[in-house]
């Protein structure tokens, strides 16, 4: 059924026909004018590689670490509410491909399977999301039953204090339950394979709230409490209250400017991802590319940088691991995926992403993920490609002190390939 497939575009046209209209848009939207959304994929188009001839480009990996865990290349798996409405057992199914590739996985608060759901139906650690809400019991609730799942890391998400409006989700009547407008039933009714899955399923609201959250017994009590709930207090001293509650490496999603990279990184946080959630939030903020090597300058010594936001392609992750990216976070690449065909959709993603990723790699006269860097790109930006030395992966990380204990930037020529390789 996948044969014919050749690259995420081909999944995200499957996805389009299989997926309920409202569901389907909800993933693949941005706010207002869309203007940041489109730029998060156009702005990698304007980056251009060297091609290298004449190399010796046999024996290559893409093996790598993300906050000391070994993966199978510089991919997880980004956190997106409402995975569980792109495919029946959603979370369930994207969590298996993403364990079998040795990449991983990132459960939403907001996920259809509750993080017990996911948990009983793998074998290995995943991730999971935190939103902060103003009921700070639920929070620490949630960070507890984290841990009880096994979680191998926290990942905070910061830029959704207040939540952007999105033209396509109104127009849809997207809400919890869902509005069952003419227009959604008669779209349900061309729908038959998801319906059924669906009928098949008893996982169909959001598992981390419902019977969880104070006040939230069913869906109907849902959109209110969420509503209400998303914390526009959030600040800088709320991670701090979050990283003494939560003892394993923790990970903040949403740094877009290089004044809050330098904040996360005075915190004492395992990693940041340079992010502007997908272009969901602020429209007319900067396509976190561009971002990304301004912020590598800045805080790449002291912290380890990921990136999200725009990546459709293994060339846009070259790219973004030249720019000093550490590794990445696909979210709608992974999705259009799912929502093609369910778990083997996903893992015909990650396949399409590895495939890609190495034979760039391979153009670009590189054999080893480590030491791709600014000299593969043809108009390499004026920053420092600065680099966190390599950390154990059972020893914590103590925070750092402001211009005290800030690793001196190393020089991709005076590092060895010996050294820099994972």
């Amino acid at each position: 059924m996948l044969d014919k497939v050749t690259d995420i575009n081909d999944l995200q046209k499957r996805a389009r026909r299989r997926v309920p209209r409202m569901f389907y848009d909800y993933a693949d939207s941005g706010s207002w004018s869309e203007g940041t959304y489109r730029d998060n994929t156009d702005a990698f188009s304007r980056i251009k590689l060297r091609q290298r001839v004449a190399v010796d480009i046999d024996n290559r990996s893409v093996r790598t670490q993300m906050i000391g865990q070994d993966v199978s290349m510089p991919v997880a798996l980004a956190p997106v509410g409402m995975t569980g409405m792109q495919h029946p057992d959603g979370e369930i199914a994207a969590a298996r491909a993403a364990e079998k590739f040795g990449v991983p996985f990132t459960l939403s608060t907001m996920s259809v399977c509750s993080i017990e759901t996911v948990a009983q139906a793998t074998t290995k650690p995943f991730w999971f999301q935190l939103y902060v809400m103003r009921d700070r019991e639920f929070a620490e609730a949630l960070i507890n039953r984290a841990k009880a799942a096994k979680c191998s890391a926290l990942v905070l998400t910061l830029d959704l204090q207040i939540l952007a409006q999105r033209h396509k989700d109104i127009k849809n009547g997207l809400s919890a339950p869902p509005k069952p407008t003419l227009a959604n039933i008669l779209n349900l009714a061309f729908k038959p394979q998801w319906c059924f899955g669906m009928l098949g399923t008893t996982n169909r609201s959001f598992g981390n709230v419902v019977g969880h959250a104070k006040g939230v017994s069913d869906m109907s009590s849902l959109s209110e409490w969420t509503h209400e709930q998303f914390d526009p207090t959030l600040n800088w001293e709320s991670i701090a209250w979050i990283k003494k509650r939560w003892d394993g490496p923790l990970i903040l999603k949403g740094i877009n400017d290089v004044e809050d990279a330098r904040i996360a990184a005075d915190i004492g946080a395992d990693a940041i991802i340079v992010s502007n959630h997908g272009g969901r939030q602020l429209d007319g903020a900067a396509a976190s590319i561009d971002m990304l090597a301004p912020i590598v300058d800045a805080v790449g010594d002291r912290i380890e940088v990921h990136f999200d936001s725009g990546i459709r392609s293994g060339q846009d992750i070259f790219k973004a691991i030249a720019l000093g990216a550490k590794s990445t976070y696909i979210g709608r690449a992974f999705i259009y995926g799912l929502g093609a065909a369910g778990e083997a959709g996903v893992t015909k993603a990650l396949d399409i992403l590895h495939k890609e990723l190495d034979l760039t790699m391979a153009l670009c006269g590189e054999t080893d993920i480590a030491n791709v860097g600014h000299h593969n790109l043809l108009n390499p930006p004026s920053t420092a490609r600065k680099t966190l030395q390599a950390k154990s992966a059972t020893k914590r990380k103590t925070p750092a002190k402001p211009k005290a204990t800030a690793a001196r930037p190393t020089s991709r020529k005076q590092t060895s390939a010996k050294s820099r390789a994972s």
